[in-house]
């Protein structure tokens, strides 16, 4: 059985972005909540552990002195810096909220505890739910994002050097760790996304493979809206584990956002909690020390549950469907699992896995050749 850790404080899930805002920490809670509800941490296997604060210096692997100046500055409410220089915005995206600073450090500190526990082998894999805040920059905010915490684990990892596999299944493109990693060869980075055609961020097309030493390790898998679990389990097997297996790396990171969920309320992916629970059993069946990071995820109720299963998973443990009565009413339905049949119109089917196939046949002449693939 797999040793697996679990970092979690109610500290994570406290914060208020804005009060119309989508990306509501709460789901945090939700989700260790019923992990608790269903006895995940009762066994020497699963270890619950506590998060620590990211240290500037840490944070400076990524981002640059002064945007973390500026943070710190603008959640102590001073005037002194100006927001929108930096991403920051009232009714955006990335609005300024006090103890953000705060925050931010300990979302990036819990993905940095989890990736000491993994490369120095303590379990073998570690799930960081208030990580994968994929979108930040080295120098403004951006996409809910205030720090990279991938791309800050990572960094962690070429420290000791490791050579990393990045893999991003969030709905919106992982720009952010691309960005930082672009020219890079000791990083793979993989995100399976939804079109920059149709949702932000606006990028990850299957041109976008990295420049000088990196070419050829930034690897993009743009999905057309609506696409279902079938078509997208094709074209994730088909690229995915051939590809790491041949990059051969020391240590696989993955970004498990959900907001690919059918009834998320901001994009458009039609996945059920059956495709992406067998998306996380791919990454298990490679037997890679494994870093595993949150994300996006906007219907907190479906979060709650589909890492519940992640995590089980990464237990090799199957939890019964019927939902504990002790937190059964914080959702709408009674099972785990989903029991639902979408309906999507056959045209628009027919439309999204001929833009797969004919991505995913782009990729293999123009990236995966590089790989000995193809």
């Amino acid at each position: 059985m797999p040793k697996a850790a679990f970092v979690y404080d109610d500290a994570l899930s406290r914060h208020v972005l804005r009060s119309d805002h989508p990306m509501r920490p709460v789901r945090l809670r939700l989700t260790y909540e019923l992990l608790s509800a269903y006895g995940a941490f009762d066994g020497e296997d699963s270890l619950l552990v506590d998060p620590r604060a990211a240290t500037e210096d840490e944070l400076e692997w990524v981002h640059s002195r002064d945007y973390i100046a500026a943070v710190r500055s603008l959640s102590a409410g001073l005037a002194t810096v100006q927001p929108e220089r930096f991403g920051f915005s009232a009714m955006g995206d990335n609005p300024v909220y006090p103890g953000m600073y705060d925050s931010a450090l300990l979302s990036s500190g819990a993905s940095l505890v989890a990736s000491e526990m993994v490369a120095e082998k303590r379990v073998d894999v570690a799930f960081s739910i208030s990580g994968g805040l994929h979108h930040a920059a080295p120098t403004h905010a951006s996409g809910f994002c205030i720090f990279n915490d991938p791309a800050i684990a990572i960094s962690y990892f070429l420290e000791r050097g490791m050579r990393v596999a990045y893999v991003d299944v969030d709905a919106h493109h992982g720009d952010g760790v691309q960005d930082v990693f672009y020219g890079d060869n000791r990083v793979l980075t993989i995100s399976v996304h939804e079109s920059g055609q149709y949702l932000f961020p606006g990028t990850g097309f299957v041109s976008e493979s990295g420049t000088g030493e990196g070419a050829g390790f930034s690897v993009n898998i743009p999905l057309f809206p609506y696409t279902e679990d079938e078509p997208y389990l094709w074209a994730f097997r088909e690229v995915v584990p051939p590809l790491i297996r041949a990059f051969a790396p020391d240590v696989m990171v993955t970004q498990l956002g959900i907001d690919s969920y059918h009834s998320d309320p901001i994009t458009h992916l039609q996945l059920t909690s059956r495709g992406y629970v067998e998306v996380v059993r791919e990454f298990a069946r490679l037997d890679l020390p494994w870093l595993a990071l949150g994300g996006g995820g906007y219907d907190i109720g479906a979060v709650a549950r589909c890492w519940t299963l992640a995590y089980g998973v990464m237990l090799d443990t199957e939890w019964p469907d019927s939902i504990p009565g002790s937190v059964s009413g914080e959702y709408p339905s009674p099972n785990l699992r989903d029991t639902v049949a979408l309906d999507v119109p056959e045209n628009v089917r027919a439309q999204g896995r001929q833009y797969l196939e004919d991505g995913v046949a782009q990729l293999k002449r123009e990236v995966l050749s590089r790989h000995g693939l193809g």
